[in-house]
């Protein structure tokens, strides 16, 4: 599943193009690209037609359009294998394109944003906005202290300045489950998947089946240094991609995929200390860590 760093590029290549624009019409392809809006295709062209987007925003792994005048925004989640495509609006369809919006810039001029996705766990949706909880700004790409109600649940991610690392920290004393897990939990820190996990964690030296409770302050804070540092890296270098399906608006790839030291290198040296990589199934997922830097304590 794409990660921050996969939809942050994504954010990136959006916003010059849809910030500001307005939307000529709306083709839907599949039904099965707006399971999130209930009241369906029909509804979801009809409220999106003539609207103004005003901004890109992102909240970990979700993407979403406020439109201008309104209280209201069109939310992306890429799910498995969703792009957001930015083509000219008489280019071919996209393989497994299911949603195309045809949108006018005052400066670009005609665009169209396709989104296509393979497996179909991705989705598009118009949605409310309410206020944060905290006033503060609700995702990078805005200031607006709004967020759609569909990802109100969902916790700040690592990069955003309004996340707390005392509450976090505070969170941490309370779960007796693996460090992981918890830096899986959407609701707790979002925006970090697999990749990310068992690379912060061999970033950290903390072996990732560690008691989340049992972490020192001082082991949270090396943590969250270290969560930082490798989501900057990969959003320097495009993100992660292993099958072209992670890419930005221009369907290119990243290349993240040469920097990994833990994730996906089973059997290779550890580039720290020459342990062998180690993998272990982890909720229907893959640990990857170094059984000799990474001490179970």
């Amino acid at each position: 599943m794409p990660e921050l760093p996969e939809v942050e590029v994504v954010r990136a290549g959006l916003a010059p193009a849809m910030s500001g624009s307005v939307v000529r019409a709306v083709s839907v392809f599949d039904e099965r690209a707006l399971t999130r809006h209930l009241p369906g295709s029909a509804d979801f062209a009809a409220r999106l037609e003539g609207a103004t987007v005003d901004a890109v925003v992102r909240r970990g792994k979700f993407l979403w359009m406020p439109l201008v005048g309104g209280s209201s925004a069109v939310v992306g989640h890429l799910g498995m294998s969703g792009q957001l495509l930015l083509r000219a609006p008489d280019a071919a369809p996209e393989r497994h394109e299911r949603v195309r919006l045809f949108i006018e810039h005052p400066r670009h001029g005609e665009l169209a944003v396709v989104f296509a996705d393979q497996r179909t766990f991705g989705s598009l949706a118009i949605d409310q906005l309410v206020p944060t909880p905290d006033a503060r700004p609700a995702g990078y790409g805005s200031d607006a202290a709004l967020i759609p109600t569909q990802v109100a649940h969902i916790a700040r991610d690592p990069l955003d300045p309004a996340f707390d690392d005392d509450l976090f920290r505070a969170a941490l004393r309370r779960r007796s489950s693996a460090i992981k897990r918890v830096l899986l939990d959407q609701n707790l820190i979002s925006g970090v998947g697999n990749i990310y996990a068992d690379e912060s964690l061999w970033a950290a030296r903390i072996h990732p089946e560690t008691l989340a409770s049992a972490l020192s302050t001082v082991a949270v804070r090396r943590l969250l240094v270290e969560v930082r540092a490798v989501l900057q890296k990969a959003l320097a270098e495009g993100g992660t991609s292993f099958d072209a399906q992670y890419v930005n608006v221009n369907g290119e790839a990243g290349y993240f995929a040469h920097s990994l030291n833990a994730y996906g290198q089973t059997g290779k040296p550890c580039a720290r200390c020459g342990g062998e990589i180690r993998r272990d199934a982890f909720m229907n997922r893959s640990s990857h860590y170094c059984p000799r830097c990474q001490r179970r304590r």
